[in-house]
């Protein structure tokens, strides 16, 4: 049998699957929940982790090569290395990543290692105790760097740190964040706000464009030049500056989008496939579970309703209109 590769109408081929596996989290960080937090779905409506792999098992034999395990916080979902080990026994699958926010990794890092586990993303907004714990809604950054330390050991590498970058909020430490890439070797990714499921007028007064993170450089003196890709940074822009060990990239998807060059789809907790994280177009691949080829179509299909681009930059206009229907679920909901 012929079986057809993931590619999108725009020649993009797609190798990355990004898998939400819970919708729940411990913190309630303030660009991705309501401080109320969300109404969590029931267990009986999130993928078990074989269907997870049966998932895995028929996107790679399409062409899916890297995983990205998300949530939620993927860590809250017990025996998470059990999935893990499931997904680097699939014939194909090349790379294995998980995004956390750190809390729960530090007892974790060389267990997850040894299940398969290439490298992390830890999302890390802060690096002052109070601010950290404010921009979270209850994290402690003590637990973060334990979690850090404790990847290096496992040698879970490279460490990516993520930080999505807010007015008014933490845009006074992009000097701080780049400096602590000089004597450690950590990889900084500057992260848009991104208007997903609330695009209002809280999220444009918190939006900053990361030419500031070019400008805070030029401001220190510092003497910057591109680095290679490394390893997991996707459509990361990398800089280094003069002598040191890190790295630190940009991602910017509103002033900047990078959809030419897209090549992820994506697995929420509840079963479903997102073709584009902006857009409401998601297909329901947990009920075909078990008949590859209903799965294969469903996949395509997906593929086949993606948009060339997600038009994000559009919501920062006063009368914006848009092309498609923006998603209504938050980005917990999603898995980013």
């Amino acid at each position: 049998m012929d079986i057809p590769r993931l590619i999108d109408p725009y020649g993009r081929e797609h190798h990355y699957l990004r898998i939400s596996v819970t919708d729940r989290c411990n913190l309630r960080c303030v660009y991705c929940m309501p401080e109320e937090g969300m109404e969590f779905e029931p267990s009986d409506k999130i993928l078990t982790y074989g269907e997870i792999a049966e998932v895995v098992r028929v996107s790679a034999g399409m062409g899916i090569r890297k995983i990205r395990l998300t949530g939620g916080e993927p860590l809250v979902r017990k025996n998470l290395e059990q999935l893990i080990a499931m997904i680097a026994g699939i014939p194909g699958i090349e790379d294995i990543a998980l995004t956390t926010n750190g809390m729960f990794l530090a007892p974790k890092a060389q267990l997850l290692k040894d299940a398969g586990l290439t490298r992390v993303n830890i999302s890390m907004d802060s690096l002052q105790p109070d601010r950290f714990k404010a921009i979270t809604r209850g994290g402690e950054l003590r637990k973060v760097l334990e979690g850090i330390e404790a990847c290096a050991k496992a040698d879970l590498s490279p460490i990516k740190l993520n930080v999505v970058l807010m007015k008014g909020l933490n845009e006074d430490e992009i000097a701080d964040f780049i400096r602590l890439t000089r004597d450690h070797e950590l990889h900084v990714r500057f992260i848009e706000y991104m208007p997903i499921g609330h695009n209002d007028a809280a999220w444009k007064s918190l939006y900053l464009p990361l030419s500031r993170v070019m400008e805070v450089c030029s401001e220190q003196q510092w003497k910057v030049e591109p680095v290679a890709a490394i390893p997991g940074t996707g459509p990361s822009e990398n800089y280094r500056i003069d002598g040191a060990l890190g790295s630190f990239g940009l991602i910017h998807p509103v002033s900047s989008h990078f959809c030419q060059t897209c090549n992820r789809l994506r697995l929420t907790a509840d079963g479903y496939i997102k073709p584009c994280l902006a857009w409401t177009e998601q297909f329901h691949i947990r009920r075909v579970i078990g008949d590859d080829e209903a799965m294969r179509r469903m996949l395509m299909d997906a593929l086949r309703t993606k948009p060339e681009h997600h038009e994000m930059s559009h919501f920062l206009k006063a009368d914006a209109t848009v092309s498609h229907t923006p998603t209504a679920r938050r980005m917990s909901q999603i898995g980013g």
